[in-house]
């Protein structure tokens, strides 16, 4: 088995969770972080030696790194993946991926000229009962989709207001950008390509420059309709999503640790109707989305043919379209 080389930019909470979630063959071979102790304090967590760079530019001088992993602040993504993909290395970038649909755009002709692959962390496609009602959907068993109902918040914390999320020159925007982008992508993966047909934004509880909570209204181009609400007032981390066909409705809740065992409960509508029998699954293991996304990216950088599961900077463009459209309406 070839050996991946990675070098992770940005060492907070996300970058140390990506180095965590390493596939096997795979190697760290540099961290970055402007805070010198937050790439100490990743290099540790492997068990063999990884070189603590003082610099951007002496990653993106090192031929042999393979893959450099991108989980800075929003204000800094573009701008460093850009670097990354024009010095010709394959890329993982948090999402959003940058401040607008713009910075992607550029990302992605970049992308073109030197021929590497790069995907979007958008992780929740790979969680177990996401990519479960993905197969139930696209087995055709149950029928066309009817409707889908997503709700996903944070619980809030003292200083909330305070952090970076509140401050749109570095996030790009409040909990739509933050949570609700989680839920416009998982829309699109499940129905396909989806439009904007309402949307509101209110900056309810904490004294921000941007939204606390986002409701908006999605229609697939294949048919049905998507319902979401993302907040940061929800006061218990909550994930939910609904999904309802022909013949059947899946309910999933829960996203593993603070968001409760992830769940999906499978109803199948009976010729008599009537209440329908259901079957559930539970997954209370270590959340493997993470590890998941970068088997794809992966299998993605070796077979240029491979489908990918996981997000490409098409994707994200379409996720800025959404956001931007919803902020001007």
């Amino acid at each position: 088995m070839t050996t991946t080389v990675f070098a992770v930019v940005g060492c907070g909470l996300i970058g140390r969770k990506r180095i965590a979630a390493l596939p096997p063959g795979c190697i760290l071979k540099y961290v970055f972080d402007i805070v010198p102790e937050n790439a100490l304090r990743a290099a540790q967590l492997v068990d063999y030696p990884v070189t603590v760079a003082s610099t951007l530019e002496s990653i993106l001088a090192d031929g042999s790194v393979d893959v450099i992993l991108i989980a800075t602040s929003h204000h800094e993504l573009a701008p460093i993946a850009l670097q990354a993909v024009r010095s010709g290395h394959h890329v993982l970038i948090e999402k959003p991926g940058g401040m607008c649909r713009n910075d992607i755009e550029q990302l992605q002709l970049a992308a073109g000229l030197t021929n590497v692959v790069v995907h979007v962390g958008y992780n929740h496609r790979f969680h177990p009962s996401l990519l479960e009602a993905k197969r139930i959907i696209d087995s055709n068993r149950f029928g066309r989709l009817l409707w889908m109902r997503g709700r996903y918040g944070h619980g809030g914390r003292t200083g909330y207001e305070k952090e970076w999320r509140a401050n749109r020159s570095i996030s790009g925007g409040g909990e739509l950008v933050d949570q609700g982008s989680h839920l416009i992508d998982i829309c699109r993966h499940l129905s396909g390509d989806v439009e904007l047909v309402f949307s509101e934004t209110q900056t309810s509880f904490w004294s921000i420059e941007v939204e606390d909570n986002v409701f908006f209204a999605l229609q697939p181009m294949t048919g049905g309709f998507a319902w979401m609400h993302a907040s940061w007032t929800e006061w218990k981390n909550t994930f939910s999503f609904e999904i309802t066909l022909e013949r059947a409705k899946i309910d999933i809740s829960g996203l593993g640790g603070s968001y409760g065992i992830e769940t999906l409960t499978l109803y199948e509508m009976q010729s008599e109707m009537g209440p329908p029998p259901s079957s559930t699954k539970t997954w209370d293991e270590s959340d493997a989305s993470w590890t998941r996304e970068l088997e794809d990216l992966i299998s993605h950088i070796k077979d240029p043919n491979h489908d990918p599961i996981g997000t490409t900077l098409d994707g994200a463009i379409a996720v800025w379209e959404i956001i931007e459209k919803a902020y001007r309406t």
